[in-house]
């Protein structure tokens, strides 16, 4: 298993609970994301980032996304790992 992808994972499903209401529609995902995942991702990154990268880097991510065959955690981890 990916610990990032596990992480990302369980970002999606708090942010579905989150806007339930939406059914986790969210036209501003990744600040909610960035929110979540700010004091938590460090460590999986060796580095540290800031909550404006993290949300730069989740628009590039899901921009580069685009037609992937796996699932959107492992392709998310993928990314975030190379620093976009």
């Amino acid at each position: 298993m990916d610990p990032l992808a596990d992480l990302l994972k369980a970002a999606g499903k708090a942010h579905h609970e989150a806007f339930i209401s939406t059914d986790g529609a969210d036209p501003e995902w990744p600040l909610w994301y960035a929110d979540f995942l700010v004091g938590r991702i460090g460590e999986h990154l060796e580095r540290s980032v800031t909550k404006s990268e993290l949300v730069y880097l989740l628009v590039a991510a899901d921009r580069a996304s685009a037609g992937g065959e796996a699932p959107w955690p492992e392709i998310y981890a993928d990314f975030l790992r190379s620093g976009g």
